[in-house]
């Protein structure tokens, strides 16, 4: 199981410079780094960055994020992997350009 984090290309960027991400400007407020589901990330990204087309799609396992990662519930009840310290690079497993299409997102294929 992989789970999923929209970065915008310069967050993205910054995070690839640095080697290490508290998250973006919506995480560093909640207080800590949301993440989806494959089930969930297309509606994350409907949501969040419905007009956004310069966007970076990063999985990570979440065993090695051990007890910094909760499972918390968030839109209409569903659990929504949350976690509380910063990303590691080396904790991405890979990293795809998210373009928008004429329909919204175009995900990696076979991902949906």
């Amino acid at each position: 199981m992989l789970i999923f984090k929209i970065f915008r290309r310069t967050e993205w960027n910054a995070f690839r410079d640095a080697g290490v991400t508290a998250g973006a400007p919506v995480d560093l407020a909640d207080g800590f780094i949301h993440f989806s589901t494959a089930a969930q990330v297309a509606e994350t990204a409907a949501r969040h960055f419905a007009t956004e087309s310069d966007l970076v799609l990063v999985a990570v396992r979440p065993e090695p994020l051990g007890a910094a990662l909760k499972w918390e519930p968030s839109r209409g009840g569903a659990l929504f992997p949350h976690l509380y310290r910063p990303l590691r690079l080396h904790e991405v497993v890979w990293d795809k350009s998210l373009p928008l299409g004429a329909t919204g997102h175009i995900f990696p294929e076979g991902m949906l």
